[in-house]
């Protein structure tokens, strides 16, 4: 095992909540790492809903998923906190000095001062196509993410799906691949309208074909992928050619290692105590949609709250000696200056 990185604060989930907990603890001088088992950041604004509109965050009428994480990043950026992402944590080991030693999938290893559960419902997984034979060719021909967009240009695509990744990826590669053809068992999607009318005009026109109907077969030659069948809610069964197949059916949330880190768990949710969204265990802290109290709402502005009180919290956890002040953003000198901000003179 290679050396681990030494820290104070480790979040798991670079969601919302976990972004602002960076926030909360760089203004009491408490630096962070973040782990995500997504590629990039943004939890389920990114992944689930990234262009459609959020009305519930305090003072902003009206931003998308990506519009809020782009502010996030904007607001922490002064704290600099390191990312690593495409990866779960595995293990979290208590040990004898009392800081926490975190193993991940990708085999990086932390040893930090305090942990802080950002992990909304779980870590999330790409939902599968259930189908003999397919798993031969994921990440060859078959994905559940783009990751590198030029690899299709040109290429015979099938994409599978009714909701924004489905419709936004049919039309970026509408006029950068041979052929496109989007699949969805039903002729009705949860994408925005406006996709929904630009996909049906490019099929008017043409520029793309949509199927109802679902895959239930294909057929390969060399190892290669060459056609899928597609069977329609008549029963008819259509053979589409096929150089790479996108399946985009969403994402699976899973609590997976979480349940055996030795945390009080309810319903697939980790018990904190609301006066400082501590877990079971000292020096664990859990916000946002993972955690569970009386009068829970999953919220993302809860858990903007959950996060202040709980870095408050670690802050006292970290120096016990020291009494933590509660200062404002507005006023203060030492916080303006961590922020890289002028003060304010008032009248």
């Amino acid at each position: 095992m290679s050396l681990p990185i030494e820290t104070d604060a480790v979040i798991i989930g670079a969601g919302p909540v976990g972004l602002f907990q960076v926030f909360e603890l760089g203004l009491l001088e408490i630096k962070a790492h973040l782990i995500d088992s997504l590629p990039e950041v943004g939890g389920q604004c990114i992944e689930l809903y990234p262009d459609k509109p959020i009305y519930d965050i305090p003072a902003i009428p009206v931003c998308t998923g990506r519009e809020l994480v782009a502010n996030l990043l904007k607001q922490i950026e002064p704290f600099a906190p390191q990312f690593h992402l495409n990866q779960e944590v595995s293990t979290i080991e208590k040990q004898v000095d009392g800081r926490f030693l975190i193993g991940t999938s990708q085999n990086q290893h932390f040893l930090s001062k305090t942990v802080f559960i950002a992990a909304g419902v779980g870590a999330f997984q790409p939902r599968t196509l259930n189908l003999e034979g397919i798993e031969a060719f994921v990440d060859q021909q078959v994905f559940y993410r783009v990751k590198n967009p030029d690899q299709f240009i040109g290429k015979k695509i099938v994409i599978c799906g009714g909701g924004d990744s489905a419709l936004d990826w049919a039309l970026y590669f509408a006029d950068k691949a041979a052929n496109v053809t989007l699949i969805h068992r039903r002729d009705d999607f949860k994408a925005a309208p406006q996709s929904v009318a630009k996909m049906r005009a490019l099929c008017a026109a043409g520029e793309m074909q949509l199927l109802i109907g679902q895959i239930t077969g294909l057929e390969s030659s060399n190892d290669q992928l060459t056609e899928i069948a597609v069977t329609g809610i008549d029963g008819e069964v259509q053979m589409v050619a096929v150089d790479s197949l996108l399946l985009f059916y969403g994402l699976s949330p899973k609590l997976g290692p979480i349940a055996d880190w030795g945390l009080d768990i309810d319903r697939k949710q980790i018990a904190v105590d609301t006066a400082c969204f501590q877990t079971s265990s000292p020096g664990i802290y859990a916000v946002g949609d993972i955690n569970i109290y009386p009068g829970k709402k999953k919220l993302i502005l809860s858990g903007f709250h959950e996060a202040a009180l709980a870095a408050f919290a670690a802050a006292a956890y970290l120096a016990p000696e020291k009494q933590i002040q509660l200062q404002y953003t507005t006023t203060s000198p030492k916080l303006h200056k961590a922020l890289g901000v002028s003060p304010t003179t008032f009248e």
